[in-house]
């Protein structure tokens, strides 16, 4: 029986921006349906990869070769290719400043646009998006102007806006920032939710971010891949504080890892 083409398949990828390179001769295979989280410290890569893996950045020629496929397919057509996917970033919520409902915010998934203006909500929508706020258990806050909301609110929001598509894969890009106890709380608890749905792709500097569904780690550092495997060879004292740049000691409590003596 043939085996399902691997969601990614990255082989020998450099990506330059502006005369820099930000990936550095990059191999990586993920096969369909695997959680994943890729970790490392600012300016580490995470994030060109993320925009490599959307197709806003493209390898440069190499001329010992590249594999450069996702789902099998070396080309794509972009908006086809991104619409298989929900993404949220902080940069997404910084663009939400208008006075508009919690369900608005959803409701703008169906149309890629921040607001609702001149569009036409169906019947369809309006229950796909009540049906999300249920999910996350934020009905009570849909009426909610966006702009009076907690960060953690917030956020949990903009994954609903993202899940309208039932996307094959969410990439939730360092999604703890800014957030207190509870909304980190109420964060991990969303994301153990959405994992029994729907591919995660977990980009953090943040190992407690890491939910317990979440089996594989990469670990980023200047623009290469430092290491991968499962989090219990990953999330080690001594992988961390080289990638980091400080001496700590790694603790597991109940499948969340916490890096503590920096």
């Amino acid at each position: 029986m043939n085996q399902p083409a691997p969601f990614i398949d990255f082989q020998n990828i450099s990506v330059a921006v502006q005369g820099h390179l930000v990936l550095d001769s990059l191999s990586i295979q993920i096969p369909d349906g695997e959680h994943i989280a890729i970790l490392g410290p600012n300016g580490s890569g995470k994030s060109s990869f993320v925009k490599t893996l959307l197709r806003e950045h493209y390898p440069v020629y190499s001329e010992s070769g590249t594999v450069f496929k996702t789902w099998g397919q070396e080309r794509w057509d972009v908006f086809s290719l991104r619409s298989q996917f929900g993404y949220v970033s902080q940069d997404l919520q910084h663009t939400f400043t208008r006075s508009i409902s919690g369900m608005d915010v959803i409701l703008s998934g169906f149309f890629s646009s921040i607001g609702l203006f001149f569009h036409t909500i169906s019947p369809d929508m309006k229950k796909k998006a009540e049906d999300i706020c249920t999910f996350l258990e934020i009905t009570h806050l849909a009426d909610r102007s966006f702009s009076d909301m907690s960060s953690g609110e917030a956020r949990r929001f903009l994954i609903g806006r993202a899940l309208v598509h039932d996307p094959r894969v969410l990439i939730l890009d360092e999604p703890s920032n800014s957030l207190d106890l509870h909304a980190l709380h109420m964060l991990r608890t969303t994301m153990r939710k959405i994992a029994g749905k729907t591919v995660i792709i977990l980009v953090t500097h943040s190992l407690p971010d890491i939910i317990p569904e979440i089996k594989r780690v990469v670990l980023f550092k200047d623009g290469k891949i430092f290491h991968d495997g499962s989090k219990e060879d990953v999330l080690t004292d001594g992988y961390i504080s080289s990638v980091f740049e400080v001496q700590v000691k790694i603790h597991n409590e109940d499948g969340f890892f916490y890096a503590t003596g920096y």
